[in-house]
């Protein structure tokens, strides 16, 4: 079942929330979860682990996303949006959610690795 959940991230860097002589750099992502299944996926918790130019690195666990724990029906999705703070403009994010299907089965679902990078610094 597990692979048969996708999830998409992308990451915009938010240049007015940022401070980079701070060290300071702050970041929005998007995470689309589709339910490519034939059941309900469940998401219970979630895992981050963020890592920063530096190779400084933080893990984050918790419940739900954005408060919430969606049930996400056969062939929908799920999208929120949520934010990260790191100290070097070049960073990235990988981790994975906790789900439960119908028959009670909790899965992992994989987030492959996304960069975090402040555009303007470079442009």
């Amino acid at each position: 079942m597990k692979n048969r959940i996708i999830v998409e991230a992308k990451s915009e860097y938010i240049p007015d929330q940022s401070n980079p002589v701070e060290e300071k750099y702050f970041f929005s992502y998007n995470i689309k979860i589709i339910n490519n299944s034939n059941q309900i996926a469940k998401l219970l918790s979630r895992y981050w682990h963020i890592t920063d130019g530096l190779g400084n690195s933080e893990d984050i666990h918790g419940p739900g996303v954005v408060g919430k724990t969606p049930k996400i029906k056969p062939g929908e999705s799920f999208s929120y949006t949520s934010y990260c703070p790191i100290k070097t403009p070049i960073g990235s994010m990988k981790g994975s959610f906790r789900m439960v299907n119908e028959d009670k089965d909790e899965f992992e679902v994989e987030v492959k690795k996304f960069k975090l990078i402040a555009h303007q610094i470079f442009n």
